[in-house]
């Protein structure tokens, strides 16, 4: 009997020893993290619990006798000495339709004042993205319904297209267009807006801008303000990926912007500082390189046999004076397909978008474009080119050739076709009708003045005298010959009506 009795005791000690060890005690506060010892078996981006504070942590830093975790909530609620658990979970987000029109924050509660989500499902923030053989090649259009872009650097649904540039260039308003021109899509995608370190002023004015155009019913916007802990603006873009895989897995389509993903960088370099990572270039650590790329990487069309998702990436980088060759700057153009790169100077000069040809690209290309598309472009990139290189001898010579002359005076009529207000993306159909009479039909013949309103009149004199011909564009997707013979009477019949 004392035999049984000792054993009991024996056992009962183990399950002592077993409680201590999933509990901690914070040995040292500073900023955003804590560093906590006794958490032995704690796994990595696992949520630990301090009990008194009644706030969640993520743990981070697995050292041989502490841990480093950082707080998602009011560190000052926490002091030393205080109880911490794990949870034995991993950092999770609610995803789902019940989302659709909410502003949340990066732990997916709500902050929109319309009450609690009822998600069904969660998901971790922190996956690993698809397998090469899980994807196949980007070959449907993600239409913007901004001209220049989808003329010059079209983007593809699961394709990483990087929005670049300096502050207030139009870098939101670009990606903001994108999400209203979803609209009237064919498989409409979800769009996440993640505001990553953005103005509440901003995103208030933002969220009205997606309700008044009717595209907050198929939107999410996920916030981490300035003012917020570094650890959720580091947060805020993998809950906003982890909520459009969601719906990638079901076989669906998701479009999202990182708005943007320098100050996620700067949360990022701030936490590891605070638990004494090693700094490198521009005192950022080592793996913010990893940090972009795994989030990135989980943007993807999933081949057939997945279900054929999509899921699309706008990222947006900040850049000091114009500097692509900054560190982060660097780092995210070298993940991604390619970038839409923004210029100051083209942006004084009233060009909007401001968009710098020469230094944007799509690595997808012509494979996002659909044929109408294609043909309607042609020589447009060869034109615009030849324009710059052109523009820029002329500034030292007066003396000027005819032909050189026509090509400069072509150049500038494309340009002010291209530009193109915010907030007033085009159809698909449109853009292609517009692009191929810049392209096609000498529309340098019209005075300066009469192109600001020539392609409002084009496109009401196609609705007035043959509105067959978006018809036909939208339906085939593609430009036939006799469409082609269409759009140049019609162009021709405005033209002459300025006297041309």
């Amino acid at each position: 009997m004392d035999i049984i009795e000792k054993f009991k005791k024996q056992l009962e000690g183990i399950e002592v020893k077993g409680e201590l060890e999933e509990t901690g005690e914070v040995i040292e506060i500073k900023d955003v993290a804590a560093k906590i010892s006794g958490l032995k078996n704690v796994e990595n981006f696992e949520l630990i619990f301090f009990e008194r504070a009644n706030i969640y942590g993520l743990a981070l830093n697995l050292e041989e006798f502490e841990v480093g975790a950082v707080v998602l909530g009011d560190v000052d609620k926490i002091k030393e000495g205080d109880t911490v658990k794990r949870t034995k979970e991993v950092f999770s987000v609610n995803v789902g339709e019940e989302l659709l029109g909410r502003v949340v924050d990066p732990l997916g509660n709500p902050i929109d004042g319309k009450g609690e989500i009822r998600a069904k499902e969660r998901l971790p923030l922190e996956r690993k993205g698809p397998s090469v053989m899980d994807r196949q090649p980007v070959k449907e259009p993600m239409h913007t319904g901004i001209k220049i872009v989808d003329a010059l650097t079209p983007i593809g649904r699961g394709q990483r297209q990087l929005i670049i540039g300096d502050k207030g260039l139009g870098k939101t308003a670009i990606a903001i267009d994108a999400i209203i021109n979803q609209k009237d899509e064919k498989n409409r995608p979800v769009c996440i807006y993640v505001a990553c370190g953005q103005k509440k002023s901003k995103v208030k004015r933002l969220v009205k801008t997606l309700e008044e155009a009717g595209a907050m019913e198929y939107s999410i916007v996920v916030c981490a303000f300035p003012d917020d802990p570094a650890s959720m603006l580091y947060l805020a873009p993998f809950a906003g990926v982890a909520m459009g895989e969601y719906f990638r897995d079901k076989g669906g389509h998701a479009l999202l912007v990182y708005d943007d993903l320098t100050r996620q960088a700067w949360a990022w370099r701030e936490i590891s500082l605070i638990l004494r990572r090693p700094p490198g270039r521009e005192a950022y650590p080592g793996d913010v390189f990893y940090l972009h790329s795994r989030l990135l990487e989980r943007a993807a069309r999933l081949s057939d046999e997945k279900g054929g998702g999509t899921l699309t990436a706008l990222p947006i980088i900040e850049t000091q004076a114009g500097d692509i060759s900054g560190y982060i700057p660097t780092n995210v153009i070298s993940i991604t397909d390619g970038q839409i790169f923004l210029d100051s100077s083209l942006y004084r000069k009233d060009q909007k978008p401001a968009m710098d040809i020469g230094a944007s690209v799509s690595r997808v290309g012509s494979s996002a474009q659909t044929k109408a598309m294609k043909k309607a472009c042609g020589s447009l990139k060869l034109n615009l080119t030849q324009f710059q290189e052109l523009e820029r001898f002329s500034e030292f010579t007066e003396e000027l050739d005819l032909e050189t002359k026509k090509t400069l005076e072509r150049g500038k009529a494309i340009i002010k076709i291209l530009r193109q207000k915010d907030q007033s993306p085009l159809s698909f159909e449109k853009e292609t009708v517009i692009i191929y009479a810049s392209v096609a039909c000498n529309i340098e013949e019209l005075k300066e003045e009469d192109l600001e309103i020539f392609e409002a009149k084009l496109f009401k004199e196609i609705e007035i005298s043959k509105p067959e011909i978006f018809e036909q564009i939208r339906e085939s997707r593609d430009l036939s010959d006799e469409v082609k013979k269409d759009i140049e009477a019609i162009v021709k019949k405005v033209k002459e009506s300025y006297g041309s």
